[in-house]
Order: structure tokens, then sequence, then C-alpha cells
């Protein structure tokens, strides 16, 4: 099933994606969604961020080409940090660069939805408490990165992190290419299966760390190519079978 979450004409809801319509679902879309009735055209209703998490939990460095181009070692377990849903965006809405940072750099990466609470979940049964998977771009401010070390407020700001378009219920993020273009020039182009940590032992090692909500997500790292985003131009981020997402840069 391809969920969204849209604004329409008296509301926001979530919706099944059926062809060129959006079927509105009844509260939330965990465990086995139930259907108002109510459908808009897709083109008579805004894309928003497809799900608002209650954290965002990312994994730096797990792609070995990516590492190395930023001078750094793969570490030999997941490197963890968090960014606050309040950097969420969804499609088409502008990253807003902020004045502290010189240098702001595109992320692109496939992100996994957790559908379910969950603590302690072995690989073999991590596909069991995934809803589905999404796009995102992990924007970072990569100078401050440097100078504060830890990434809080590298990875922070609002807009930080775009969302989207849809969820994909039905999906093998085992090997799939994900692309970074901007400006319609490619930037960025790797496979999922280039990970250094797949992705039943990152919901495993997280999982082990702390426990689960239904809506959080995981982004799973991003492969070699990231570079700087400047005022007036446009990031897409596409992963095969779950669409582009497209954002706009404007400053802060």
């Amino acid at each position: 099933m391809r969920i969204a979450r849209i604004a329409h004409p008296a509301g926001v809801a979530f919706v099944a994606v059926q062809g060129d319509e959006a079927a509105e679902i009844a509260e939330h879309p965990f465990g086995t969604p139930t259907f108002t009735g109510r459908k808009w055209p897709l083109a008579d209703v805004r894309l928003l961020a497809p799900i608002l998490p209650t954290k965002i939990i990312g994994v730096g460095r797990n792609y070995a080409d990516h590492a190395k181009e930023l001078g750094n070692e793969v570490p030999a377990e997941p490197l963890l940090f968090f960014k606050p849903n309040t950097s969420v965006v969804g499609p088409n809405v502008e990253i807003k660069l902020p004045a502290v940072s010189e240098r702001v750099d595109f992320e692109g990466e496939l992100a996994v939805i957790i559908g379910q609470p969950c603590r302690d979940v072995p690989k073999a049964k991590a596909a069991g408490v995934i809803m589905g998977y999404t796009i995102a771009n992990d924007v970072t401010a990569r100078d401050l990165q440097k100078k504060d070390v830890q990434f809080t407020r590298a990875k922070g700001f609002d807009t930080f992190c775009p969302l989207g378009p849809f969820i994909e219920t039905e999906f093998d993020p085992s090997d799939v290419r994900v692309v970074t273009e901007v400006d319609g020039e490619v930037k960025q182009d790797g496979r999922t299966s280039l990970m250094v940590h797949d992705i039943p032992s990152l919901v495993e090692y997280v999982s082990g760390i702390m426990t689960l909500l239904p809506g959080d997500l995981i982004l799973t790292g991003t492969p070699a190519g990231v570079g700087p985003i400047r005022a007036g131009q446009t990031v897409s981020v596409t992963v095969d079978g779950l669409g582009t997402l497209t954002n706009p840069v404007a400053n802060r």
C-alpha cells in the first residue's frame, strides 16, 4: 500500500494512494487501515510529510565511500544521532539555510518507518516491526558538524529533514538505487546493498538501546557524493520504487 499524508479542503488526513485518487484512512495508518469512504483527486490535495515521528534516529557513516570522502573511519558499530521532529518538512517545502552556517549539505537516503511499539527486536524479526519506507534528505550544516564534533546543532535546524512523498508498505529495501540531484545534476548515485550495517541490523541495534514507537524514523545513511546547496537551487532525492522527494532551497 502507498500511504500519504495530505492537506485537503476540509483539513489533514492520512490516505491510501490509489492511482490518481487519495482514499482517506480513518484515524491512523498503523496496523490494518480502515477507510472512511471519502476520496479526493490527487491533483486537488497537497502532499505533506507522510509521517510526524516521535523521534528521528540517524545513522552516520553507513556507506564506506561516504565515510571516506569526509575523511572518517567506518565505525564498527552503527553511529547514531538524533534529529528533532521539528526538522521535518514535506515535499516541495523550502529547505531554509541558517545564517550561522557557511556550508549546508544535502544527504539523500532511505528512511525506515516503525509500525508498532518495540524493544530488543532481533534482526530476524525486524521486518515485522517495520511499517514501510520513505525518502529522506538528512540536511546537514557541515561546518557546524566539524566545529561541534557532536551532531545536534548541525542536523537539527528547522526544515533539515524533508520526507516523502509517500510511505510504501510493500517494498524490498535490500538493493535499490538512491540518487540525489541538484538542479538536475546527479551528485549521489548509490545502492542500499552497500550499507555497512543493513536494515535488520539497524533495527536490532537501535531497539536494543531505546523503545521504538509507531511512526519513529530510522535514517539509514547516505551514499558518497554529498555536497553543498545554495539558495535558489532545488534538491531531488530518488529511491527506486519510492518516487522522488524534491525541495527548493532558500535562505532563512
